[in-house]
C-alpha cells in the first residue's frame, strides 16, 4: 500500500505523479482552449509539438532520478492530454481527494486508477460534485491550507475559474486542524497576461519560509499584504506581470534546497541560488505555452 504523506511543498519528495506528453491528440480548435493562453498559441500556429514535450518531460524524470524520487506515470489514454497531472487530484496529509475538474476532462483520473488502488479506500476521498476545484488552486504550508478561488457572481462565466467557494468549505470540514486561507484571483478567459488560472501561477512557497509572489494575481491587495507579512517582505522574491505570464512561480521542489527550475527563469534562478539553493535547471517552455509548468505536470505523493 502507498503511505502516502504531503504537508507542504518543500519537504524532501520520497514519490510524485508526474504527467505524460505521448498521444496528445490533435492541436485543439481555438474554442477547444481550456485557458487563454493556450488559445494565443493554438490561433499563433505555435502550439507546442508532441515530441518536443515528451523531451522535456524526460528531462524532469532524470533529474528526479538524480535525487532518488520514485516517478510514477499515468497509464496511456490516446489522444488525450495527460500532462497536467496536479489538476486530476491531490494529497493532503495522507488524504488523496479527486479534484472535481472540467467535465471534458473527467477520463484523466482513470489513468491513475492503478495507483489509487495501492492508498488505503478510507483515505481516497471524492468531494461533492458542487465543490469544483483543481490540484494547482491548493497550496499546502504546514499547518496553512492556501486556496485559490473565484468567489464572485460571474464565477459560471470563466472556464479559466477552477476552484469555488463550496471547495473551500468542504476543506474546511475535511481538516479541521488545519486553517483554510482562500485567495480570490484575477481571471480572464481571452487574456493570458490578465489571467490566474490558478493560484501557484502567483504564489507559491519555496525553500523553509520563502515564497514566490505575484502581486496583481490576487483580485483583492489584502490578500497579497497579507502574504507578504507571513513570509516577511525580505523572504518574498516578487515577479512581473511578464514573469507571471512565462509562470516563475511554477516551479516545483524536490526539498528546502533543490528546486526545478525552467533554464530561462533567469532573474529568479539567480535569487534562488542567492538563498543557498541548487536550481537543476531545465528547459520547459513548450509545455508552458498550454498555460501550466513543472507544479502543474507534477502530483507530489510521499514527502518526508
Amino acid at each position: 500500500m502507498l503511505k502516502l504523506n504531503i504537508k507542504n511543498e518543500t519537504s524532501r519528495l520520497q514519490a510524485v505523479l508526474l504527467g505524460i506528453a505521448k498521444s496528445n491528440g490533435p492541436v485543439p480548435t481555438p474554442e477547444e482552449a481550456y485557458d487563454p493562453k493556450s488559445r494565443e498559441h493554438i490561433l499563433s500556429g505555435t502550439y507546442p509539438h508532441e515530441e518536443n514535450m515528451i523531451k522535456e518531460m524526460e528531462a524532469v524524470v532524470k533529474v528526479f532520478e538524480k535525487h532518488n524520487v520514485k516517478v510514477y506515470r499515468p497509464e496511456l489514454i490516446g489522444n488525450c492530454n495527460q500532462i497536467f497531472a496536479r489538476d486530476i487530484a491531490f494529497v493532503i496529509d495522507d488524504i488523496f481527494i479527486k479534484s472535481n475538474i472540467l467535465p471534458d476532462r473527467d477520463k484523466e483520473i482513470h489513468a491513475i486508477d492503478y495507483l489509487i488502488e495501492q492508498i488505503p479506500p478510507d483515505k481516497v476521498i471524492t468531494l461533492p460534485e458542487k465543490a469544483h476545484v483543481e490540484g494547482g488552486d491548493i497550496i499546502l504550508y504546514n499547518d496553512y491550507i492556501f486556496a485559490g478561488t473565484y468567489t464572485r457572481a460571474d464565477y459560471p462565466g470563466y472556464i479559466t475559474a477552477r476552484t469555488n467557494i463550496h471547495a473551500v468549505k468542504e476543506l474546511t470540514k475535511l481538516f479541521p486542524n488545519k486553517t483554510v486561507k482562500a485567495f480570490d484571483l484575477r481571471k480572464s478567459n481571452t487574456n493570458a497576461r490578465e489571467n490566474v488560472l490558478h493560484l501557484d501561477c502567483c504564489f507559491q512557497p519555496v525553500a523553509h519560509n520563502k515564497a514566490i509572489i505575484y502581486k496583481d494575481g490576487f483580485l483583492n491587495k489584502t490578500d497579497y499584504l497579507w502574504l507578504v507579512n507571513f513570509f516577511g517582505k525580505e523572504n518574498v522574491f516578487e515577479i512581473n506581470k511578464e514573469e507571471m505570464y512565462n509562470m516563475f512561480s511554477n516551479i516545483f521542489s524536490i526539498s528546502p534546497e533543490v528546486v526545478i527550475s525552467d533554464k530561462s527563469f533567469v532573474r529568479l534562478n539567480n535569487w534562488l541560488k542567492d538563498q543557498g539553493m541548487t536550481v537543476e535547471e531545465v528547459s520547459y517552455a513548450e509545455i508552458g505555452k498550454q498555460g501550466g509548468l513543472l507544479r502543474c505536470s507534477t502530483m507530489p505523493l510521499i514527502r518526508e
